[in-house]
C-alpha cells in the first residue's frame, strides 16, 4: 500500500471517529477517572466501513513485524480482531487474532486466551480501540506472558494521553496509536 492510500483510509477513520464517536459530557472511564469527553471506538469497529478502514491501517502498521497473531482485550479488541482475522486472508497475509477474555472461563476449555493455538515464545501484538492508562492491555500481556508469549507492541486507534505510553513501557510494551486525542483537539 503507498502512503498516500494509507493517509487517506486514516482521513476518513477520523472523520467517522469525530463524527459518530466522540462524544461530549460528563463521563466516568473504565479506570476510574473522570472526562468531559468520551471515544466509543466500538462504534466504529463494528460499522463495515469502520472495521474495514481499521483492519487495513493496522495490517499496513504491523506489516514487516514477523508477528503470529493479533489480539487484545475483550471487548474493545473483538471487533477489531475480527475484521483483522478476515482482511488478513483476502489481503494474502494470513495472521493469526486472538481475544484475551478477563478472567479465565470455568468451564469448556477452561482458557483466558481464545482463539487459534499459538507456540511459546512467539511473537504477537497487542490491539484496543481506546488506552487511557493501558490497564486492560497491561492485564491482556500478564495472561500472554503466563502462556510463553511475547508482547513488545500495543496498537489501539487513540491514544488518550492519560499515561498509557508509560505505564505500558514499564511493563516492556511499546505503545503505538493511530491517533492521539490532541489529534482531535482535546
Amino acid at each position: 500500500m503507498n502512503d498516500k492510500k494509507l493517509v487517506d483510509l486514516k482521513n476518513k477513520l477520523y472523520l467517522l471517529l469525530e463524527k459518530d464517536a466522540l462524544k461530549k459530557g460528563d463521563f466516568t472511564l473504565s479506570s476510574g477517572k473522570k472526562s468531559t469527553y468520551y471515544l466509543d471506538g466500538r462504534i466504529i469497529t463494528l460499522t463495515p466501513e469502520g472495521a474495514y478502514l481499521v483492519a487495513m491501517i493496522i495490517l499496513e502498521m504491523i506489516k514487516g513485524r514477523d508477528l503470529a497473531a493479533v489480539g487484545g482485550p475483550t471487548l474493545g479488541a473483538d471487533p477489531i480482531v475480527g475484521a483483522v482475522a478476515a482482511l488478513s486472508h483476502i489481503e494474502k497475509a494470513g495472521i493469526k487474532t486472538f481475544i484475551v477474555r478477563k478472567n479465565v472461563k470455568d468451564h469448556g476449555a477452561k482458557r483466558q486466551i481464545e482463539g487459534p493455538p499459538l507456540k511459546k515464545g512467539e511473537r504477537v501484538i497487542l490491539v484496543d480501540d481506546v488506552a487511557t492508562t493501558g490497564k486492560a492491555l497491561i492485564e491482556a500481556k500478564d495472561a500472554l506472558d503466563s502462556e510463553g508469549l511475547r508482547v513488545e507492541y500495543a496498537l489501539v486507534i487513540v491514544d488518550r494521553q492519560e499515561g498509557a505510553v508509560e505505564n505500558l513501557a514499564r511493563a516492556g510494551i511499546r505503545l503505538e496509536s493511530i491517533f492521539t486525542i490532541k489529534d482531535f483537539n482535546l
